[in-house]
């Protein structure tokens, strides 16, 4: 069935809705400008030496999400009052629901160290770091980047207005809080349950083109690579699915979007539209059953969704979001150095 035209006006609705609920002072670029700057501010030299870097360095490029030693300035070396500074930056970036998901990110840190008593790599929630890439401001592209175990939060913006957000990367472990005075702390739980909903709907036609295996693979397949790419099979396409069923795909992808602020994601909510909803596709591997190892994508012209939950007896989650076409800000830099030689 095709519902094309009925995704059309649920878009529409979901903007309004957004741009109604949610209302900020500044415009994005502004903002986080002023947060950047503010921070760099209160900066010693020798931090700002570790936080700040050219644009064109290769250091911008050089994302992941493992637990590693990284570039940039750990909230670890901050002050409190710079810590506040840096959470204000973060916070410029991204939604209400947005920022409480990437800090609470940062808290697990805790739960894995007394989980693994030391016998672990370094879990520590002050070892996520801040970079700044060129100078911050309406006149230059620059970016910022907060990253550290299982978050990587990419920003690119040029002119003081366009922004890019990828590649954007959560994930969670524990995914499944099961003991503790945390207990049943489960982050990520509507990327998994709107997708397990999402493919258990699936008829036994559609599930022999969704489920394109039974063994999930044990990591997202692009991994934290350069650069992101469609991949192979491309599964379901949306406008082979009931309405009901495309309208959960769809707020799968809104789940990854809105992590960002509405001003934000409504653009490239409307960029992923403009490409052709008709062109999204879900793919499912490994089992629908709750508990056990799965991995799931949508993707379309623009963009690809990842999420890998099998490692750990599938309780540890990997999640991205890739721009194929603006990753790093990539196209914006693009037409801007090709029309502001340097």
């Amino acid at each position: 069935m095709n519902t094309f035209p009925t995704l059309r006006a649920l878009f529409v609705l979901a903007l309004l809705h957004s741009g109604i609920a949610s209302v900020r002072a500044l415009p994005p670029a502004e903002e986080m400008a002023a947060g950047a700057n503010n921070l760099l501010a209160a900066l010693s030299p020798e931090q700002q030496a570790k936080a700040k870097f050219e644009l064109k360095n290769d250091e911008r490029m050089n994302w992941h999400f493992i637990p590693k030693a990284r570039k940039g300035l750990p909230l670890k070396e901050m002050t409190p009052a710079q810590q506040h500074l840096a959470h204000a930056l973060l916070s410029s970036g991204l939604s209400q629901r947005g920022y409480m998901k990437a800090t609470t990110i940062m808290s697990l840190e805790q739960i894995l160290k007394e989980l693994e008593q030391g016998k672990g790599p370094v879990r520590d929630p002050e070892l996520y770091f801040v970079s700044i890439f060129g100078q911050p401001g309406a006149k230059d592209p620059w970016g910022w980047r907060v990253e550290g175990h299982h978050l990587a939060l990419n920003f690119t913006i040029l002119n003081g207005k366009q922004i890019s957000v990828t590649p954007s990367f959560f994930g969670t472990n524990p995914a499944d809080v099961k003991a503790g005075p945390r207990a049943g702390l489960r982050l990520l739980a509507q990327e998994e349950d709107l997708a397990r909903k999402l493919v258990q709907s699936l008829t036994e036609e559609q599930k022999k083109i969704a489920i394109y295996t039974n063994t999930a693979p044990n990591d997202i397949i692009t991994a934290a690579d350069r650069k992101g790419r469609l991949l192979k099979p491309d599964g379901l396409a949306m406008n082979k699915m009931t309405k009901a069923q495309s309208e959960l795909l769809w707020d799968v992808v809104q789940e990854y979007v809105r992590r960002y602020r509405s001003d934000v994601a409504d653009k490239d909510l409307e960029r992923i539209q403009q490409a052709g909803l008709d062109k999204v596709y879900f793919a499912w591997a490994g089992s629908v059953e709750l508990g056990k190892g799965h991995y799931y994508r949508v993707q379309g012209p623009t963009f690809l969704i990842e999420y890998d939950n099998t490692q750990n007896n599938a309780n540890h989650v990997h999640a991205v979001w890739r721009d194929l076409q603006n990753d790093f800000g990539e196209d914006l830099l693009k037409k801007h150095y090709a029309e502001n030689p340097h």
